[in-house]
């Protein structure tokens, strides 16, 4: 199972991992969705997830299937004391249910967002971060009358920029009649960049 918690809501990915049973694979997708809502109605307490919850369980066929896994968690969740209500499968085996939040969930409290990218889990490309420096200095260059230009980045971006954006940047200076410096700012991340009128 995959647990992600985001700001909007939570979501649970059941997969089989790399088992896929003996020889009725129907049937080991029943039994391993059966222990999985076992398992979610324990880790929800135990992280104490709250708010919207989406759970993905393995596609079943068999509407049958569906009826157990979906009463499985139902008689699963007796147990939370937390006030709980849970829609039917869909079509697509998703189970939507809500959970009311009584306190921060266990991430919330163990964890902090990273600094780099701000909780979101990526960061911008450095190629990316290269093609934002470039609509930065034309938008700086046609409001400002400016000669120069310095650029504060990351390392790995002005090595891109002084490497393979090199004839990008070139056109730029000369299309724009202006001079651009750069300087690798060790404290900045692959994101972040300042561009400075001189």
């Amino acid at each position: 199972m995959v647990f992600d918690q985001t700001e909007a809501m939570s979501t649970i990915d059941v997969n089989t991992g790399g088992f896929v049973g003996g020889r009725n694979l129907e049937e080991t997708i029943f039994k391993t969705n059966m222990e999985a809502a076992q398992a979610i109605a324990r880790q929800l307490r135990l992280r104490n997830l709250g708010g919207i919850i989406i759970i993905d369980f393995i596609d079943m066929q068999d509407e049958d299937h569906r009826r157990q896994v979906l009463k499985a968690l139902e008689k699963s969740l007796e147990k939370d004391h937390t006030k709980t209500t849970i829609c039917a499968v869909s079509s697509l085996g998703l189970v939507e249910m809500t959970r009311k939040r009584t306190r921060e969930s266990l991430e919330q409290i163990l964890c902090e967002p990273c600094p780099c990218c701000g909780g979101r889990g990526v960061l911008k490309t450095a190629e990316t971060t290269c093609l934002e420096i470039f609509r930065e200095i034309i938008r700086e260059v046609r409001q400002y009358e400016v000669e120069s230009l310095l650029v504060l980045a990351s390392n790995e971006v002005v090595e891109r920029l002084l490497d393979e954006e090199a004839s990008t940047l070139a056109e730029l200076e000369r299309s724009l009649k202006v001079r651009i410096r750069f300087r690798a700012e060790p404290q900045y991340n692959q994101e972040q960049y300042d561009v400075v009128l001189l």
